[in-house]
């Protein structure tokens, strides 16, 4: 991806979060030179990859194959350091735009619905060997439990949530004509190095072609703790 489409939709993604009255953490806005004369207090934002996000998950196509997502907190599975047992995340889902099938091992997580266009999401559950069972799937959404047919596409509307737990295969994207949506994700420690599976493979990180200066850096962008401007 051209680092111009990033920025743009970078911006694009902060007016979206503010007209939802949603207000984010000061570290959102750091520009390189920002992040250059930060030390190593804040290594927890490094090392925790805590930030901005984006992704198109080698499909070469953000806008139908790609998510953007801004992390608020998380641990850290390899560093006792970090004690929080839970992450928070952003994500902005556009009209269309799919998050491939996967699962995590780890990771039980919550999808919310915080505002916007209805959200829809699909489930299976996982094979042994990791492919897609045919057999129902246990859903909860909002206090309620119920089972659904492989396959079956749930709708959340604004306000509204899903219960994931670990090995069910979901891929979700916003419903066409009802608007972008912001949704949430309340989870527990969240390792994109090591907690995802893909059910076809899927790139994490987009290779940038750096036709202009980021206007933010991505979470996998930041400079070290112990390098400071002079």
């Amino acid at each position: 991806m051209k680092r111009s489409e990033i920025n743009r939709h970078l911006r694009d993604a902060v007016a979206f979060i503010r007209s939802m009255n949603f207000c984010l953490p000061p570290f959102a806005f750091w520009s390189l030179q920002d992040w250059l004369e930060k030390g190593p207090e804040y290594d927890e934002i490094r090392d925790n990859m805590l930030g901005w996000d984006l992704t198109d998950f080698g499909s070469g196509n953000y806008l139908q194959v790609g998510l953007l997502l801004f992390t608020l907190r998380n641990g850290n599975l390899k560093n006792s350091r970090y004690i929080k047992p839970y992450a928070e995340k952003l994500m902005l889902v556009r009209e269309g735009q799919v998050t491939p099938l996967h699962f995590h091992t780890h990771k039980m997580e919550d999808i919310i619905n915080r505002g916007g266009g209805n959200l829809l999401v699909e489930v299976y559950n996982a094979t042994p060997d990791d492919l897609l069972d045919k057999t129902r799937v246990s859903v909860t959404m909002d206090g309620r439990t119920f089972k659904v047919a492989a396959g079956t596409v749930l709708k959340l509307a604004p306000g509204e949530s899903i219960s994931l737990p670990t090995r069910q295969y979901h891929r979700f994207w916003g419903e066409q004509g009802s608007g972008m949506v912001l949704a949430g994700e309340v989870s527990q420690v969240n390792d994109d190095t090591t907690d995802n599976h893909f059910l076809e493979p899927a790139g994490r990180f987009p290779r940038i072609e750096a036709d202009e200066q980021p206007c933010f850096l991505l979470c996998n962008e930041y400079p070290p703790g112990h390098i400071q401007r002079t």
